[in-house]
């Protein structure tokens, strides 16, 4: 990303998507705009870019969840219409953390916690979450690291 922040970044991906007339795109993106905006009235704060990216972590999370549902329950249009908002709220999440990279941010989280079995896993979550935010699923997370700490 550049100097600019996440919410400029979103509101330039909003006009550049009202203007090309994607409507999918520009739909998806209203619905961040006003969850963000939902959050900074609820909590009366200004939201920084740190929290933008954990509400649209959040965001992710719960269109994954409706998405398996419908495809559960055979609403494959549905599930795809959650898939692609998936798509457009990931573009404003930093990369993806790899397998190998994650492994290494665990490993590294337990020993400065200096963690030794299952009743350090706050800490060790406590440390992982502001380095991984918006850059891993926090549930494949928490897996891995009750695995390790399990070991």
């Amino acid at each position: 990303m550049s100097d600019q922040s996440l919410t400029e970044s979103i509101k330039a991906a909003m006009k550049a998507a009202m203007k090309s007339r994607d409507k999918e795109r520009l739909s998806a993106i209203r619905l961040i705009q006003s969850e963000i905006k939902r959050v900074e009235v609820d909590e009366r704060v200004d939201v920084d870019d740190t929290r933008v990216l954990a509400i649209l972590d959040k965001m992710v999370k719960q269109r994954r969840d409706s998405a398996r549902q419908y495809q559960d329950a055979g609403r494959d249009e549905l599930a795809a219409k959650e898939m692609a908002e998936i798509a457009v709220i990931q573009e404003f999440l930093p990369a993806q953390l790899s397998e190998e990279e994650l492994a290494g941010l665990v490993d590294a989280a337990i020993a400065a916690c200096g963690a030794s079995g299952m009743q350090d896993m706050g800490p060790v979550m406590g440390e992982l979450k502001p380095q991984i935010q918006g850059r891993a699923d926090m549930g494949a997370v928490s897996k891995l690291v009750k695995a390790r700490l399990a070991g």
